[in-house]
């Protein structure tokens, strides 16, 4: 078994793979609503600690098939590190077929796209990138570290690396005051970038951040309810005509409603199921079967 440094987190759709930490914590980890890494300081794993960790792995589940590197963004390490990981995973797994891991727009930045197209040639074949939001009031506020652009850049980059990008965006981010904007930004954005995968989470302020996060909106923050989470749902699914169709899930567990379909293809049948909710007033996921 392999002794993890926790926490340990991953996406949703990791859950039954091989994950490998090849970093501690995350680079950047200032973003003011995310509790994720807030106990961890960052560092790169050395090499030869996480080769032992593939070896035990391999011994243990040698037809593996996917794995997720941890921590919150294995691309920061430098791309040369990082292929060595890649080239030792591809060997000990014969069956291999993707790795993925998170990823930051400022790690992205510093690869060259020949850096990603290595690394995707090498099976890094599936990022998953924090959106958030694609309003640049809100990336300021809530202390990004990146705008509208730069994310932007990030994806089209990611693009032509021929690696695909699985986004994610927060909703409640902007609270009742500037959930339109949160909102209208963000659909300018992914209308403009293409991403293979959207999600969406649900804001929740978990103690350890609450205080930083509230400090740094520089203004009264009023959290939305479930109903104004679902007009940010409905705006956004009503808006969206991405560059290429794209996979739409809201089934993370933080989410009131849980929502599957592509767009936009299936617009109309997601925007039935809000309605539906919005005019019963129930179907809402019960808050205690919620979670990050």
């Amino acid at each position: 078994m392999l002794n993890y440094d926790m926490p340990l987190y991953r996406p949703p759709s990791e859950g039954n793979n091989l994950i490998i930490q090849a970093t501690l914590g995350c680079s950047f980890n200032q973003c003011s609503f995310c509790s994720m890494y807030k106990e961890k300081t960052y560092q790169a794993r050395p090499l030869e600690a996480v080769a032992a960790d593939i070896d035990r792995a391999a011994s243990a589940w040698p037809d593996a098939t996917r794995v997720f590197l941890a921590d919150g963004d294995a691309l920061a390490l430098p791309g040369e590190q990082l292929l060595r990981i890649l080239q030792y995973l591809n060997k000990s797994f014969p069956r291999l077929t993707r790795v993925s891991c998170y990823a930051t727009p400022a790690n992205i930045r510093r690869k060259t796209c020949r850096e990603l197209a290595t690394l995707r040639s090498h099976r890094l074949s599936l990022l998953y990138f924090g959106i958030e939001s694609g309003s640049d009031l809100i990336l300021k506020k809530i202390t990004k570290g990146a705008t509208s652009r730069t994310i932007r850049d990030s994806m089209l980059k990611v693009r032509d690396a021929g690696i695909k990008l699985s986004s994610t965006i927060v909703l409640g981010l902007g609270g009742a005051d500037h959930w339109q904007e949160h909102i209208d930004g963000t659909v300018a954005l992914l209308n403009l970038a293409p991403s293979t995968y959207i999600s969406t989470l649900q804001l929740y302020l978990e103690p350890i951040v609450e205080q930083e996060f509230l400090r740094k909106f520089g203004e009264p923050f009023k959290m939305q309810d479930d109903w104004g989470i679902l007009a940010e749902q409905e705006h956004l699914i009503s808006n969206l005509n991405p560059p290429t169709p794209v996979i739409f899930r809201s089934n993370h567990a933080s989410n009131a409603l849980a929502l599957a379909g592509n767009l936009p293809k299936e617009r109309d049948r997601l925007l039935a199921e809000i309605h539906r909710v919005q005019l019963n007033r129930n179907g809402i996921r019960p808050s205690f079967l919620r979670e990050l």
